[in-house]
This record gives structure tokens, C-alpha cells and sequence, in this order.
């Protein structure tokens, strides 16, 4: 076998499909009874209704480049989109409204201060200037030189040099000072709080105004019929390229011999013999379970030990027998509608986190998917889901969480009185729960791994080179765990598959000696 990827989600799958693409003959192996990792859908919660479990909105994906060329098109994918993008409404129903028309989104801001409206249009036009080059450099392995030095060249050193000062700052004092109003601010922090951002981190400014960025130019589409239509795609795109899946099959430890990788062995006993592993799991996993501390340099596992994860979720599915009913008219339009905090309450929200307190005032990320994409209910129903992140170092009761999705959906209802009334069937997914589903969701992190950034770039997942090769010949780091991170864009499985292609090339050798030399340097 010439390569082994280990774990179906979808950066697993896209590295399977770069490597069938070229000729190799790859198996993926999948402990789980399904492919997809924490993309899945179906009617379980509700016979009438679609939910998606775990990922459900993709503006990664849409403007992914590595994704993109897979034409995944051509094997069934297709994106619906709400009317609206994102609405982040206010304690006092007032709500800041995100319109892929950027005129829209622009009146919206202005409705909070004058002259914000011009500042986002602003900030869309200079993201759609750098839009290429930034999206090649940020979705190819560390360092990005060719991508980089594009992106360089175009902006100038005196642009470059400020917006690097600008994606630095928190996302506070970005929105200070960009905005005069509380809508634009809240437009970027509640983009960057989809990870565990907090409105006072460093670099929280740059992943919050790249979602909306996003969000502006490409929206958050959904696939039509289910979150599983991304996984139904990669799949008939791997098999077309000549390479299989099996389900059910748990790898348990890698055979490493001489600092090289050999083969993979599975929880029934098989043997699979390869040089190429591509391991599409979380880091602690891959280094400390499947190669073994025997095999790593001591300094590696001393650093993997302050691997930090990101903060648990909780979330809550619902059907609905009808919409919504929110008193913020233009949230009633969108597919994701961002509630329970203005800026002073994230802040406060991030502060419980921090201290391992459970918030008795959530911020909510909440899904309307019908909204979305029609066929997921019955005309006149919502399907719909919020989550909210939770401090990790808390033990999760039956009594706590249940204690904890009153006051979620108290949030809701205050802002949409009626909401309670409409719920047909709920089902709540602990942070426990979310583990238990896929293994790489560790204590309900769904994030790979913390987003800041004392652990992105060339400090993923510990610090080092920020590429897929790890100090075992022939295994690569394919997960989000691995540079860029987190999210549906699949760059991770695609740099893995890269760096397995390079390493088999005719400068293999040598490139293998030159990542000896920078590991032997990094962790002696």
C-alpha cells in the first residue's frame, strides 16, 4: 500500500483524494461506523427535520482553494444560502445585519453610527484586493514564501506593515478603531468567538475580520440537504480517483522501525504494510498513542504536553414547529444569528471562561437552517441549533447541563418570546457527548486545538517547522491539529499530502536529510 490515512473526516479524505489523484493507491481507515468526521447530518433528532451534529455553516470551504479544486461540484455538492448572512442582536434588540450585499451591510452599521457603513465597505475592499494571495498563503504550509511574497508585493511594505498591525490587535481595540457604532466592533468579535477569541486576545482581530470578510464576499452557505452532502462528495471524488474507505477499522499504534514508518496495525489484528501514513487525528493522539514516546525526541513530548485545547461546546438541536419569532425583524433572515452579549458581555463571557466559571449569560452561535436551505424542515418550521462554549476543568452533571440549556434557551426567548413554545424536539450534546461522537473532539473542543496564537503558525501543534512531517520518516500531521487550523477548508489534508508527494519525488532524500537537520536543531 503506498499510503495509509488514518481517520475519514475531511481532511483525511482530501489528502486521500491528492494522493489517488496522483496515481498512489491509498486506503483511509475509519474507526467510526460512518465517514465525515464532525460533519454529519441526518433525521434522527426528528423524522421531518434535517440536523446537522456538529459543523453546519462552511465559509471556509466556500472560498477554500484547496476544496475548490476538487470540483467537488461534479459530485453532487450543492450550496444554499439564507437571505441574510449573520445577525448579531443586541440585550436590547437592536441587531447589526450582514448582507452579502455589502451596500445592505453598510446601512445596517450606519444605523448604529454614521459613517461606519463606509468604513466596512472600506475594509471589504482592501480584503477583496488581497483576497487571493492571503487565502494561498494562509492555506499552504509554513512558511508561504511564493504566496507570501504575492501578497507582499501587492500591498507594499507601508500597507503590509499596517495591516499586519491591524490583524495583531484584539478584536476589541481593532473595532475602536475602525468604528464610531457598536455594530461593526460586534460584526468582528462575534466572528472571532466561533473560536475560543476572546474580544482582549492578541490576533483575534485578524480571524474575526477574516470570517466576516468571508462572510461578506462568499457568505456562510450551507450544503442543500445536510451538512453530509460535503462528506457524500469527497467520498464519490475518491472513489472516482481510485481510492477506498473502511469503516469500522480503529487503528491502534504505527510501526515505526529506525525512526522510519513501516506499516499500521488495526484493532483486529491486521497488519498493513506502508511508508506513508497521513494521520487525520487530534496531535496527542498521533505522537503519544499511535507512534509512541519511544520513537520522539524527548523535548517534543515534553512540549506536546502543554498542548493546549480549545474551549468545550454545548450544544443544543432543535425542531421547531415554526420560525423563530424574533423582535429584531432582520434576524428572522438570517442563517446565523450571533445573541446573549454586546462587548462589554462577550468580554464578561470570555472572563467566565477563563476562570472556569460556567456563564450565567452565554454568548450564543445559533443556526437557522431552514432559514438556510428549505428542504431541511416542512414549510413554516425551523430546523435550528445554537451552541456556546463552557470552561473545561468543570464536571458536567446531568443536573449542571440541564441547569445550563434553561439559561441558553432563556437567552433565547428573551429576544424571541414564543420560542419555547415552538420546540417540537431538542437533543443537547455535552462537551462529553461531542467527545464521545469522534474521539478527535477532545472534551468537546472542536477546534483542534486553541486558536491563539502562542499555538498557530510554526507553534502548531507545538513549536516547530508549522508543517505536516514529524521527526517519524514517512508520517504527516493531517488533522486541524496542523497548520492552518481549524475549520472546513480542508488546507491541513492537502499540505500532508503535498509534503507525501515532495518527499517521494527525486529530491526526496534531500529533503528528508534538511527536515532531520531542523528537528534535530528544534528539539535536541
Amino acid at each position: 500500500m503506498d499510503a495509509v490515512v488514518v481517520g475519514a473526516g475531511h481532511n483525511g479524505l482530501v489528502a486521500a483524494i491528492l494522493l489517488a489523484d496522483a496515481g498512489w493507491d491509498v486506503v483511509v481507515l475509519e474507526e467510526q461506523p460512518r465517514p465525515g468526521g464532525a460533519i454529519f447530518s441526518d433525521r434522527t433528532l426528528h423524522p421531518d427535520y434535517v440536523t446537522d451534529w456538529f459543523s453546519a455553516f462552511y465559509p471556509l470551504g466556500a472560498a477554500s482553494p484547496v476544496l475548490s479544486a476538487l470540483d467537488l461540484d461534479r459530485c453532487g455538492l450543492r450550496w444554499s444560502h439564507a437571505p441574510a448572512v449573520l445577525a448579531h442582536v443586541l440585550p436590547d434588540d437592536r441587531c447589526a445585519l450582514m448582507s452579502r450585499d455589502v451596500l445592505a451591510t453598510a446601512a445596517s452599521l450606519d444605523n448604529f453610527a454614521a459613517g461606519d457603513g463606509a468604513a466596512w465597505i472600506g475594509l471589504v475592499e482592501q480584503f477583496e484586493r488581497i483576497r487571493e494571495p492571503f487565502l494561498n498563503a494562509l492555506f499552504t504550509p509554513f512558511p508561504p514564501v511564493r504566496a507570501g511574497l504575492t501578497l507582499a508585493r501587492g500591498m507594499g511594505v507601508a500597507d503590509l506593515l499596517r495591516f499586519a498591525r491591524f490583524a495583531l490587535q484584539p478584536v476589541r481595540r481593532a473595532g475602536e478603531e475602525l468604528f464610531n457604532g457598536e455594530g461593526g466592533p460586534l460584526l468582528l468579535a462575534g466572528n472571532a468567538l466561533h473560536t475560543d477569541l476572546p474580544p482582549e486576545a492578541s490576533a483575534g482581530a485578524a480571524y474575526g475580520w477574516l470570517l466576516a470578510m468571508l462572510g461578506q464576499t462568499v457568505g456562510f452557505p450551507v450544503p442543500v440537504g445536510g451538512s453530509s452532502g460535503i462528506v457524500d462528495a469527497l467520498i464519490n471524488r475518491l472513489k472516482a480517483a481510485g481510492g477506498e474507505v473502511r469503516l469500522n477499522t480503529p487503528v491502534r499504534r504505527l510501526d515505526v522501525v529506525g525512526g522510519h514508518v513501516r506499516g499500521v496495525h488495526t484493532a483486529d489484528g491486521e497488519y498493513i504494510a506502508t511508508r506513508t501514513v497521513l494521520a487525520d487525528v487530534a496531535a496527542p493522539f498521533l505522537f503519544d498513542s499511535l507512534i509512541g514516546a519511544e520513537h520522539l525526541p524527548a523535548r517534543l513530548l515534553a512540549d506536546l504536553r502543554h498542548f493546549q485545547w480549545d474551549s468545550p461546546t454545548m450544544k443544543i438541536d432543535w425542531a421547531l414547529s415554526a420560525p423563530i419569532p424574533w423582535a429584531a425583524e432582520d434576524a428572522r433572515r438570517a442563517g446565523t444569528v450571533h445573541l446573549g452579549a454586546d462587548m462589554n458581555g462577550l468580554t464578561r463571557y470570555a472572563s467566565d471562561l477563563a476562570t472556569r466559571t460556567v456563564p450565567r449569560n452565554p454568548f450564543l452561535l445559533l443556526g437557522q437552517m431552514t432559514t438556510s436551505d428549505p428542504s431541511r424542515s416542512p414549510a413554516g418550521t425551523e430546523s435550528a441549533w445554537a451552541y456556546t462554549h463552557v470552561p473545561d476543568g468543570v464536571e458536567y452533571t446531568p443536573a449542571l447541563i440541564a441547569d445550563h440549556v434553561e439559561r441558553v434557551e432563556a437567552v433565547i426567548e428573551a429576544r424571541a418570546p414564543g420560542f419555547i413554545s415552538s420546540v417540537a424536539a431538542r437533543n443537547v450534546q455535552s462537551p462529553a457527548d461531542l467527545q464521545a461522537a469522534d474521539r478527535n473532539l477532545v472534551g468537546g473542543a472542536v477546534g483542534g486545538g486553541t486558536a491563539n496564537i502562542h499555538q498557530q503558525l510554526f507553534f502548531r501543534p507545538v513549536p516547530g517547522l508549522g508543517r505536516p512531517e514529524t521527526p517519524v520518516d514517512g508520517v504527516y500531521l493531517a488533522s486541524s491539529a496542523a497548520h492552518p487550523g481549524g475549520g472546513v477548508h480542508g488546507a491541513p489534508g492537502a499540505n500532508a499530502a503535498r509534503a507525501a508527494l515532495r518527499r517521494a519525488g527525486l529530491a526526496g532524500r534531500a529533503w528528508r536529510r534538511a527536515l532531520d537537520s531542523a528537528y534535530g536543531r528544534i528539539y535536541r
